[in-house]
C-alpha cells in the first residue's frame, strides 16, 4: 500500500538520544470498525487525544497488540511537537505528529519554561516548528447534518475531547466510504466545542479523499482531511 507523499520535515526518525517513552496497548473490540480496522478516533485515543496527521501503513486489525513509542520533536515558543509511531510485530502501522501547547493555570497559552527544555530538549535537538493552520473553510457544496454531542465526549476540561471529533470524521468514513481505507489524516483544533453547544458536520468528497468540519454557525471548530488508499 503507498502512503500519500509526506513532508520529510512532517515525520522526523526517533532520535538516538534524549527522553522518549514507549507502550503497548490491545486492539480491543470497541476500537476497530465493523471490518475490523482500527478507528481513527480510537487511534487518536491511544495517541492520548493529540493525534494531527497520521499517515496509516497498514492499519492495526483487532486483537493485534500495538507498540507505541513517542518523543518531543520540536518546539516553539508555546507549544511543541509530538511524535508518534505504532507498531505491530516490529512493522510500522502508523506514524503519528501533533502539537501540544502549552497553558498555565488559567488555560491560556503561555511560554515554554526552562524545565521542559530539560526533560524534552535533548530529543527535540534544537528543531523549530510552526502552528499555522492550512486547512480550507468549509466548501460550499459541503453536505450539512446536525451532530449531536454526549456527556462522555466532555474531557476534564469540560471541553468535547479531541478524539470525539475524530469519531465524527470515522460516522462519515463508514456510512458513504466504508470500502475505503484512509492512508493518511489530518486534523485541526481551532476553538474548544462545549456540550451545549449546537454542532453541525460538514462534508465534501473530493478526488483523493474527504473533508470534515465540525462548526458551531459560520464558525469552524474542527477540521479534518483524510486521504484514501
Amino acid at each position: 500500500m503507498r502512503v500519500p507523499d509526506v513532508d520529510p520535515e512532517e515525520f522526523i526518525p526517533l532520535p538516538a538520544t534524549g527522553r522518549r517513552v514507549t507502550r503497548e496497548r490491545h486492539v480491543r473490540l470497541g476500537d476497530v470498525t465493523s471490518r475490523g480496522r482500527a478507528r481513527l478516533d480510537a487511534l487518536a485515543g491511544y495517541l492520548q487525544d493529540v493525534a494531527a496527521v497520521l499517515a496509516v501503513g497498514d492499519p492495526p486489525r483487532y486483537r493485534d497488540v500495538v507498540e507505541l513509542t513517542t518523543f518531543c520533536s520540536g518546539s516553539g515558543s508555546r507549544f511543541a511537537e509530538r511524535r508518534t509511531t505504532l507498531t505491530v510485530a516490529g512493522r510500522v502501522a502508523v506514524e503519528a505528529v501533533a502539537l501540544w501547547v502549552y497553558v498555565d493555570e488559567a488555560g491560556r497559552p503561555a511560554r515554554l519554561r526552562e524545565w521542559f527544555f530539560d526533560l524534552y530538549g535533548e530529543a527535540a535537538g534544537g528543531r523549530q516548528v510552526r502552528s499555522r493552520l492550512r486547512h480550507p473553510p468549509p466548501a460550499p457544496d459541503a453536505t450539512v447534518r446536525s451532530w449531536p454531542l454526549r456527556v462522555s465526549d466532555v474531557d476534564v476540561l469540560d471541553h468535547v475531547n479531541n478524539a470525539a471529533s475524530w469519531a465524527a470524521v470515522e460516522d462519515e468514513l463508514g456510512r458513504h466510504h466504508a470500502e475505503r481505507l484512509p492512508t493518511r489524516a489530518e486534523m485541526e483544533y481551532r476553538r474548544p466545542v462545549d456540550l451545549d453547544e449546537a454542532i453541525e458536520l460538514r462534508t465534501s468528497t473530493r478526488a483523493d479523499g474527504v473533508a470534515c468540519w465540525l462548526t458551531r454557525g459560520d464558525d469552524v471548530c474542527t477540521s479534518a482531511l483524510v486521504w484514501f488508499a
